[in-house]
């Protein structure tokens, strides 16, 4: 039995996987496969995502489907109703309308605040020294408020210009940073994560895993 995620790009195809299992695997009976389906950036995922969610959904493996997971950062996309300018709105905004759209009850929407790499915030140990020191409890212990002002990525970036002389990253540091994060510390601190986490757990368990 497996999950089917529909991710954005490279770095949630290369990091999310073994992070996911990583907690999963440890709350079941036995370990949940997680399939990656990476897509060109978030415009590419949310114009395919109904028909390709319906079409792993439908398909002749789809018994071996525990579900089907959308995971985009909130930061980024732009399909927002105006009305919706704070980040609880667009998130309860956005989730309801994928799953509507989809509409399959093995369907679920989530969305990283505002980024993935808020995740790894969570944890400053993982981080080079010079990187640490610069990082305040602010963001460190809500890691999801790191907001639209300057989303987590950039955090990063600006931090890593400034203490080492070079960018993050993003593919390359994301994978060895993710490599060190234990799950369980970014579910404490980022309250997102730990609900879509969380979900994906109850599901596994349903499914008898």
């Amino acid at each position: 039995m497996k999950f089917v995620l529909l991710v954005e790009g490279q770095t949630e195809r290369d990091v999310i996987p073994a992070f996911f299992k990583q907690w999963l695997d440890k709350q079941l009976k036995q370990p949940v496969g997680i399939r990656i389906a990476a897509f060109d950036g978030y415009a590419d995922l949310v114009a395919k995502i109904a028909n390709k969610a319906r079409a792993y959904l439908k398909s002749p493996q789809q018994s071996e489907i525990v579900a089907v997971i959308a995971l985009i950062d909130l930061y980024g996309p732009t399909f927002y109703p105006p009305a919706k300018a704070t980040a609880d709105d667009r998130y309860d905004w956005a989730k309801d309308h994928f799953e509507r759209q989809v509409n399959d009850s093995r369907f679920r929407m989530f969305l990283a605040m505002h980024e993935c790499e808020a995740w790894l915030l969570s944890d400053p140990e993982i981080f080079p020294r010079e990187v640490r020191s610069a990082l305040s409890d602010k963001f460190t212990n809500s890691p999801e408020r790191v907001n639209f002002d300057e989303p987590p990525a950039k955090l990063l970036d600006r931090v890593y210009r400034q203490r080492l002389g070079h960018n993050y990253k993003k593919v390359t540091y994301g994978k060895q940073l993710f490599a060190k994060l234990k799950p369980e510390v970014a579910r404490q601190k980022c309250p997102r994560l730990k609900m879509m986490l969380d979900e994906m757990l109850r599901l596994a368990r349903d499914a008898g895993l």
